[in-house]
């Protein structure tokens, strides 16, 4: 295998306040929003496998879905850690288990469904040509540095600013050896494996995506996602 999408479903959801059960495993349109996201990276033609990370206790659950929504290429499922970039350690080392040579590897939120195959594409030949990827989006808003909880001390340009988002595509052997470097030093809970690999000094590609590849974290954003969702429909609808 080439491309291995790792794809990380391991949250609580701590902020969508209103559910009973994990946010990747909420249904929208009739499908649990983590069927979603693995359909889009099942389908893509750049993807050859995937692998998710979920929380120890739902393993069975998500398997009893991939096996129920007939969702391709997912070649493993196994159990998280105790931060998130612990959990992102688990998957790689499992396809490092499962994977001869060095593939690329895209990490990705459950919670994230709207990822295009254009970005998707767009992550391999940008990490083929560069050696990673990262998706971002361009600020549409000003961004500033808040102290103390009031006051502003800095204001960026916008224009300059980008937020970033995922997937975020790496060749396997870059990113996990920056991983076991952050475990050695006492580093365990990045934000995401792009600011692991900023913090040692590796240069950094991106790959523009729409405004649309948000992530599913606050009730705000499920009723967003679901009109999204509805986008989508009357898109393909007009096709017909």
């Amino acid at each position: 295998m080439k491309t291995v999408a790792l794809i990380f479903a391991g949250g609580m959801g701590k902020r969508m306040t209103s559910s009973s059960c994990p946010k990747q495993f909420m249904v929208i349109k009739g499908k649990p929003v983590i069927v979603h996201t693995l359909e889009k990276f099942a389908k893509s033609p750049f993807v050859d496998a995937i692998v998710v990370v979920c929380l120890s206790n739902y393993v069975g659950y998500l398997k009893n879905i991939i096996e129920e929504y007939r969702v391709n290429k997912v070649l493993s499922v196994i159990e998280g850690g105790r931060t998130g970039q612990e959990s992102i350690f688990n998957g790689l080392s499992e396809i490092r288990r499962l994977a001869e040579g060095n593939p690329i590897v895209l990490i990705h939120d459950g919670v994230r469904p709207f990822i295009s195959n254009e970005t998707i594409s767009e992550n391999v030949k940008c990490a083929k040509k560069n050696g990673n990827a990262i998706t971002v989006a361009q600020a549409i808003e000003t961004i500033a540095v808040m102290e103390e909880g009031q006051t502003i001390s800095e204001v960026y340009e916008r224009s300059k600013c980008v937020l970033a988002k995922a997937p975020q595509t790496f060749y396997l052997q870059d990113i996990l050896e920056v991983h076991k470097q952050a475990q050695e030093e006492g580093i365990t809970d990045a934000v995401d494996s792009s600011s692991l690999m900023f913090k040692y000094g590796k240069k950094l590609f991106t790959v523009k995506c729409s405004g649309a590849n948000i992530k599913i974290t606050t009730p705000e954003d499920f009723y967003f996602a679901r009109a999204l969702f509805d986008m989508e429909e009357d898109k393909q609808l007009k096709k017909l």
